[in-house]
C-alpha cells in the first residue's frame, strides 16, 4: 500500500523500542518519536497500515501539547523537518510523522479520565452502577455524559491488556503527592480539551494521558513524603496527546445518549473485528481494503474538524 510505514530503521541511531504504534530513537540529549501507520486493536498490531495515520496522531499530539502547555509541562521540543534531519540526516520518509522530545522517565501508572459511558465502563456500570469501582447515579444510559469526569488509572503493561486500579493503588505505586498531582492534571486537560472540541463539533468521550519525570530523575520513594513531594515537581505530559488513538472522539451534531455512538477514532475498527470469530489474540487479521480506507478517512476527517 503506497504512502504507509510498519516500520523504520534509521542507519547509525539507536532504536529504542518499536511501540503499537511509534519507533523511538535515543538522539543523546532527546529522543525522535516517529509515528508508523500500525494500527492496532484489542491490544493486537494488525497486518495493515493505515495510511496517513502516522502523521495525523504527529499533527495531533503536536496540536494539544501546544494547546495545553499552561496547564502542565511536556516533552515536545520540536517536529520542524528541518531540525530533525540535521540531527540523523534527510529522510523524507520522516516527514509530518515525527518529532523531537525531551527525554523522560515514564510512571508506571496510565492516567485515564471518562466524561461519558461507554466501552467497558458502561457494561461495569449495567452490572455494579459504578465504573472502575467509583460510585455513579442510578438512570444513567449508554453514552450519558457523566455528572463530572472521573480518574480511572491502570497499570501499563509491557504486554497483554492493562489493569484497572484504585486511585489508592495509584497512591501506593506513585507515593501521594505525584499521583495527586496526575490526576488533577490529568481532569485539568481532559476538561480543557473537552470544551474546546465542543466548539469545533467534537465530543471527548474519554481518554488517557502519560507522565513522566524530567531527565533521568531518581527512584520513586513512596515512604518518603518529602522525596515524593520533591519529585512531583518534576512531572510533565509525555507520549502522546488526545489523539484518536487514545481517545474516543465522537461527532457531536449526531451525539445521542442511549447506544454506542458514530466515531472518529478506533472504534470502527474494533466494531469491524467484533464480527468476526478472531480470538482476540495474535496475529490480526488482514483487513479488507475498505475498512483501510474507512479508518483512514476518519482520522482525517478528526483532524480537519479540530484544527479547521
Amino acid at each position: 500500500m503506497t504512502n504507509t510505514i510498519s516500520t523504520l530503521d534509521i542507519r547509525g541511531v539507536k532504536k529504542l523500542r518499536s511501540g503499537k504504534v511509534r519507533e523511538i530513537f535515543d538522539l543523546g540529549n532527546a529522543l525522535l518519536f516517529v509515528a508508523s501507520d500500525r494500527v492496532s486493536a484489542f491490544d493486537v498490531i494488525m497486518p495493515n497500515p493505515i495510511p496517513e495515520k502516522g502523521r495525523v496522531l504527529t499533527a495531533f499530539s503536536e496540536f494539544w501539547f501546544g494547546k495545553t502547555r499552561h496547564i502542565v509541562e511536556n516533552h515536545f521540543l520540536t517536529s520542524d523537518y528541518t531540525a530533525i534531519a540535521k540531527r540523523v540526516g534527510d529522510l523524507p520518509a520522516l516527514r509530518g510523522r515525527s518529532m523531537l522530545v525531551r527525554k523522560c522517565r515514564p510512571l508506571p501508572v496510565e492516567c485515564i479520565v471518562r466524561g461519558y459511558l461507554s466501552g467497558s465502563g458502561w457494561k461495569e456500570y449495567r452490572q455494579s452502577q459504578t465504573v472502575c469501582g467509583i460510585q455513579l447515579p442510578a438512570g444513567l444510559v449508554e453514552s450519558s455524559e457523566l455528572p463530572e469526569p472521573i480518574f480511572t488509572p491502570s497499570t501499563k503493561a509491557e504486554s497483554g491488556h492493562d489493569e484497572n486500579i484504585s486511585f489508592a493503588r495509584a497512591v501506593e505505586i506513585l507515593g501521594k503527592p505525584a499521583a495527586e498531582k496526575v490526576r488533577d492534571h490529568t481532569i485539568a486537560i481532559y476538561k480543557f480539551a473537552r470544551d474546546y472540541a465542543r466548539q469545533h463539533g467534537i465530543i471527548i468521550a474519554d481518554t488517557k494521558f502519560e507522565f513522566g519525570f524530567v531527565g533521568q530523575a531518581p527512584r520513586l520513594s513512596p515512604s518518603s513524603a518529602a522525596g515524593a513531594a520533591a519529585l512531583s515537581e518534576q512531572i510533565i505530559l509525555i507520549d502522546e496527546a488526545l489523539t484518536p488513538d487514545s481517545s474516543r472522539f465522537w461527532p457531536a451534531d449526531t451525539y445521542r445518549p442511549g447506544g454506542p455512538q458514530p466515531s472518529f477514532d478506533k472504534q470502527f475498527l474494533r466494531d469491524y473485528l467484533e464480527t468476526l470469530s478472531w480470538n482476540k489474540t495474535p496475529p490480526g487479521p488482514q483487513l479488507p481494503e475498505e475498512v483501510i480506507r474507512r479508518t483512514s478517512a476518519k482520522y482525517l476527517e478528526a483532524l480537519a474538524r479540530l484544527t479547521a
